[in-house]
């Protein structure tokens, strides 16, 4: 079966070789200017136009897999920093908060799509700006939502739902969707 990722993300891939040992990258280049009413309308949305992208302008796939994730904390919805100084606000404004981790996947096997989500707890450290400066200075989190890495372990206190979910691809949801496709045993 051939198998296509719509995301470059290194997190993704890592994550989607516990189901598939291999599968082609497309990266796909889409308007993620969009908010829905609630937040998994919003990833739900965006994962659902990554993945069509993919499946227009990549013939001959019988499963493609997108997904998109941000977190989402009292009302703001917060997405990958723009720069270092967006970075800093953003984790500054998580710092001792708890917040939510949406992933919207959505899936094309053989023509049928389904369009599901993910929702995780995090409730961040307590951290001083110089916390938050070192953090930024040690690590690439530019291509992360919220501006943080919760395999690193450095500003997660703890969490509640999928580990997988809050980098980026639930693989147990991503798993389910796929035996109900029947895309796999």
């Amino acid at each position: 079966m051939r198998i296509l990722l719509a995301s470059e993300s290194p997190r993704r891939k890592e994550l989607l070789k516990a189901i598939f040992l291999s599968f082609d990258v497309y990266k796909t280049c889409i308007d993620e200017n969009y908010e829905g009413l609630m937040p998994e309308d919003t990833v739900k949305e965006i994962a659902k136009r990554k993945l069509r992208v993919a499946v227009e302008k990549n013939t001959g796939y019988e499963l493609v897999i997108a997904a998109d994730t941000l977190v989402y904390c009292n009302g703001l919805y917060l997405g990958k920093p723009k720069d270092k100084a967006d970075a800093i606000q953003i984790l500054t404004y998580l710092e001792g908060k708890t917040h939510e981790v949406y992933s919207g996947i959505a899936i094309n096997f053989k023509g049928v799509e389904v369009i599901e989500h993910e929702t995780s707890n995090v409730k961040f450290h307590s951290l001083t700006q110089e916390d938050i400066e070192n953090y930024i200075a040690t690590h690439d989190l530019l291509d992360k939502a919220g501006a943080y890495a919760i395999q690193d372990g450095v500003v997660v206190e703890c969490f509640n739902g999928s580990f997988s979910n809050i980098m980026g691809l639930p693989i147990s949801k991503v798993n389910e969707i796929l035996i109900k496709l029947g895309a796999k045993s």
